[in-house]
């Protein structure tokens, strides 16, 4: 098991950038695959990015392709979410989430994951 702490949320303008952490503790964090998912007022839980096991395998949805790059550090068991350019559209809650399943492309459906954080408020405002 696997526990997720989100951090690095927070409120800026339009055209700035975050960078979100999530530090695993448990089990050995380069178990699992990796994933950011975001969940905005009114509307269900979303794929942001994933991340493979050993990081050399990322997917990306297309709302945040070329803007977001997902990372990680398996020895300090910790992922990163770097947002640029952001845009109000881009305001929810943002989760961490691991999977434990072996699979080498991270999955892209939240019914996947096994674990999730409790989240971190990403507020853009315009």
């Amino acid at each position: 098991q696997v526990q997720l702490v989100e951090s690095g949320g927070g409120l800026v303008q339009a055209g700035a950038s975050l960078r979100l952490s999530c530090a695993a503790s448990g089990r050995t964090a380069s178990s699992y695959a990796m994933a950011w998912f975001r969940q905005a007022p009114g509307k269900e839980r979303e794929f942001v990015a994933g991340i493979s096991r050993a990081g050399a395998h990322t997917t990306y949805a297309s709302s945040g392709k070329g803007r977001f790059t997902i990372s990680r550090d398996n020895a300090k068991s910790t992922v990163y979410l770097q947002m640029n350019s952001l845009k109000p559209e881009d305001t929810a809650v943002y989760y961490c989430a691991a999977d434990r399943d072996p699979t080498v492309v991270p999955r892209t459906l939240s019914a996947s994951y096994d674990y999730w954080g409790q989240g971190t408020q990403v507020t853009v405002s315009s």
